[in-house]
């Protein structure tokens, strides 16, 4: 099915203009653009084309046609994104959909039809739901996209059907321009006198090669589908989503919640069923006016937790404008990891027992292994086997460093890290978050590289067998040293300009460069030193490379320990 949308810039630009700048109903409108040196009309509304007013001509002839005729700005780059987001509301007919041109659409809709009660009845509801929204289109169903778009643009009736096999027969009346041919060849067919599309058939086509090229002879096979045209769609939706559609249009934020909160349950339902988890979600609000607005969220591990990905989602939420009103809601999962199902700790089973309607606690004693008293150390409920209460509550002190405002992030499991990282993520940008991970390598500015928190690397160990600074230079510092001997640590030296008389010092940790690297690299050696100033500041300096009578040592600060 070809959808040709004939005042497609004009019709955008009405629906999506500013409220100020839209012209009166009843004055005929243009949009204009500077080409080259002068004003041309782009599109021109029926107002204005019944006047004579055609793209192509020159504003200034147009205004002398009609004075006071209402002119905007083109804009053609945001045409096409309108029908970029045109095409992919289309989605709802068929799951194939790609724009053509920058005034079409075309649609797969094998086997979509009988879903709409028939090829007529389709084309029908479309042509209907684009005339409510305001956008002039006309829709034709054939048997190749040459000969769809060919009835939508020169048949005139709103929705055409060709039937199967009958596409030659039903071309033969429509004008050349039919067949998407440049005006120059256009102009040429019609001064030789072949208006129609019939009139080619009966000529050879080593003749109109040689005459017009092999793209009119291409154009007309492609029609008669004699030549492939295969359609290059828009992604194809997610195979995990859920969808929800309303009677009535909704807007408030709460009703977005709701639908959002609706939709997650399902989605992670289904996820479950699949042993699946969700890394990254997409929310798209269909509004009534034909247009989308989408909302994402990613997630460092796969998740299919409701209340989780709905905390993130509420950051979101906020920022979607509903129009006048959204129809349709969809959440689709386009990326998806395999996760097993967890093991739930006793605190929240303690917790879900509580709250569900069970037999009554009952204790039993038993011997606590770790202090060898007798105590109560687990509960019944029902037909399961709990703590108590007692061993699920704060241990002593717990409050104080509550009120201190300290907590330790090392008892955090990794599915509370986790939601801790999404949290941040999404609010600051994934590229924003991060940790340090080793990288083997024996100098320590490339020791270790900044790498995404639950990235496959970031569970690697650190070694260290020796003493690394806490703060790391960009790049070594050269500093004025003085040492007794060369291979002894310096007794004072001079960073920044400001001078440092060493107290105590260790080392030296001679790292040699990689030699797999270049020759530069395995040249350079450097003798470490942990140093300690008068004033307990320590340092790490390096003496870069082996002592030289004929040269001075060469001495760096690389970090600072405290």
């Amino acid at each position: 099915m070809s959808l040709w949308l004939p005042n497609w810039a004009i019709d955008r630009w009405r629906r999506q203009g500013s409220r100020k700048q839209r012209p009166f109903d009843d004055t005929p409108f243009v949009l204009a653009a500077t080409i080259g040196n002068r004003r041309l009309v782009t599109a021109a509304d029926a107002e204005a084309q019944a006047m004579g007013i055609a793209p192509g001509m020159a504003l200034t002839d147009a205004r002398a046609l009609h004075p006071a005729l209402a002119v905007a700005e083109s804009d053609p780059a945001r045409d096409r994104a309108a029908l970029a987001r045109l095409a992919a509301w289309c989605g709802r007919y068929s799951p194939w959909t790609a724009p053509h041109g920058g005034d079409g659409v075309w649609l797969d809709i094998t086997g979509c039809a009988h879903l709409r009660g028939g090829e007529s009845a389709l084309a029908a509801e479309l042509i209907e739901r684009l005339a409510r929204q305001g956008i002039a289109g006309r829709a034709a169903i054939a048997d190749t996209p040459g000969a769809a778009w060919a009835m939508a643009c020169g048949s005139g009736a709103a929705t055409v059907v060709v039937p199967e096999g009958g596409a030659r027969q039903a071309l033969a009346a429509l004008p050349v321009d039919a067949l998407r041919l440049d005006p120059a060849a256009i102009a040429e067919l019609g001064r030789l006198g072949l208006r129609r599309i019939g009139d080619l058939y009966a000529m050879p086509r080593a003749a109109l090669a040689a005459r017009f090229g092999e793209r009119l002879a291409h154009r007309l096979d492609q029609a008669l589908g004699l030549a492939a045209e295969p359609l290059s769609p828009l992604p194809p939706a997610p195979a995990r989503w859920a969808r929800r559609r309303f009677a009535e249009p909704i807007g408030t934020a709460e009703d977005i919640a709701a639908a959002t909160r609706e939709l997650l349950a399902r989605l992670c339902r289904s996820l479950a069923d699949e042993m699946l988890g969700a890394r990254r979600l997409v929310l798209t609000l269909y509004r009534v006016d034909g247009t989308s607005e989408t909302a994402s969220i990613g997630t460092a591990r796969p998740s299919r937790d409701p209340g989780h990905l709905l905390r993130l989602f509420e950051e979101r939420l906020t920022t979607l404008d509903p129009g006048l009103g959204i129809e349709d809601m969809l959440l689709a999962a386009p990326m998806v990891e395999t996760l097993a199902a967890l093991q739930l700790g006793f605190a929240h089973r303690l917790q879900s027992a509580r709250r569900s309607p069970s037999p009554p606690f009952r204790a039993e004693k038993g011997w606590d292994e770790v202090g060898g008293a007798c105590r109560v150390w687990r509960v019944r409920a029902g037909a399961r086997w709990l703590p108590p209460p007692h061993l699920t509550s704060p241990p002593p002190g717990a409050e104080r460093e509550k009120k201190k405002g300290r907590r330790n992030l090392d008892t955090l499991d990794d599915t509370s890290l986790a939601m801790l990282v999404d949290r941040l993520a999404n609010r600051l940008g994934s590229a924003a978050l991060g940790c340090f991970v080793p990288r083997e390598s024996h100098l320590p500015e490339r020791s270790s590289h900044f790498a995404p928190v639950f990235a496959p690397a970031a569970v690697a160990a650190w070694e260290k067998p020796w003493q690394r600074p806490i703060r790391l230079l960009p790049r070594p510092e050269p500093v004025e040293a003085v040492a007794p001997v060369p291979d002894d640590p310096p007794v004072r030296f001079r960073w920044r300009r400001v001078m440092h008389r060493v107290r105590r010092a260790d080392g030296p940790e001679r790292i040699v460069g990689e030699w797999w690297r270049g020759a530069a690299d395995a040249a350079e050696l450097r003798d470490y030193y942990c140093v300690e100033d008068e004033t307990g500041r320590r340092f790490w300096l390096y003496r870069a490379g082996l002592y030289r009578p004929e040269m001075a040592p060469r001495w760096f600060l690389h970090g600072l320990f405290a």
